[in-house]
């Protein structure tokens, strides 16, 4: 990732844009879209997202500071409690909402959070994301319909995201809704995110691929060693699992699907960080580790 530097301008914008809405309606592959990097990792899986995940846009004239959320649902588990928690903080210090829905969502899905929406006072734009997969542009205007009952007082933005349609004039739309202000972060800066982080986030993604059912949403993955030097870097992660069969599974005879995940992993973290990695995977049980607060604190979802 190579640094840009910026020259300041007078009438410099700057503003928080925050991404909210239900799962699997593709928030993180829009933010990726619109930051130009791959920051939040996607997979068809609802609840890919667990954090809230910066991601900043940087120009003379403005700078964005994107923010990903995980999808709004019920908790289940204290972890999922502490996701909730980050996507309704985005409702309470944005510049700019963005609302992700879809062509096949249910408007009244997680009602009372849509009408928090509502609500806002802050600029809201309605992202329907999925328009590709639409038969006709009647089919399309129903759905706009029925979001402009919905959140009156919304723009409304189709578009894809996987296939890049209207991104460009929705990120136009932000920045003309931008305060004057100065850069809340270096111009040189991607993520308010730790390295570290993006290594945890790529493997956990590999386990989303590459195991079925209950096994990735038990898991979790912390790095313990991140050794750079100035040709490579040296990783050691564990991943924690709630059960020893769980753990099993994730190592899988004679360790074949766990190498795996770690030669998928290490060539995504490669690309992102630009050089050689060598990357040591172990797997960990630690039990109920979802519904306990100690362990959501080492893990990053509660504040120590």
């Amino acid at each position: 990732m190579e640094e840009k530097q910026f020259e300041i301008t007078p009438d410099h914008r700057a503003g928080f844009v925050n991404i909210v809405g239900n799962p699997n309606v593709g928030k993180s592959t829009l933010m990726n879209r619109l930051v130009g990097e791959r920051l939040s990792i996607i997979t068809s899986k609802a609840q890919t997202t667990r954090h809230r995940i910066m991601g900043i846009v940087n120009t003379p004239e403005y700078q964005i500071v994107y923010s990903d959320t995980p999808g709004v649902l019920k908790p289940k588990y204290k972890m999922q409690e502490a996701m909730l928690e980050f996507s309704e903080g985005a409702l309470t210090d944005a510049d700019v909402l963005v609302y992700v829905t879809d062509v096949v969502e249910d408007p009244e899905k997680n009602k009372d959070f849509l009408d928090r929406v509502a609500r806002e006072t802050v600029p809201v734009l309605l992202v329907i994301n999925k328009v590709d997969l639409l038969k006709n542009q009647s089919e399309l205007e129903a759905i706009v319909e029925k979001w402009k009952t919905r959140l009156p007082n919304a723009e409304i933005f189709p578009i894809s995201a996987m296939e890049d349609f209207n991104v460009t004039a929705l990120q136009n739309r932000i920045v003309e809704l931008l305060p004057v202000s100065p850069p809340f972060f270096g111009k040189d800066a991607l993520t308010d995110k730790p390295a570290r982080f993006f290594v945890t986030e790529t493997i956990r993604e590999k386990l989303l691929e590459y195991y079925d059912k209950e096994i990735p949403y038990s898991a979790e993955v912390i790095v313990e060693k991140f050794d750079e030097k100035e040709n490579a870097i040296h990783i050691m992660a564990v991943i924690y699992v709630e059960r020893d069969s769980q753990k099993g599974i994730i190592i899988g005879k004679g360790g074949v699907k766990i190498k795996k995940v770690g030669i998928k992993a290490r060539e995504d973290i490669e690309r992102f960080f630009g050089k050689k990695v060598y990357l040591e995977l172990f797997v960990k049980v630690e039990k109920d580790w979802r519904n306990r607060e100690s362990k959501l604190r080492e893990f990053g979802y509660l504040d120590k």
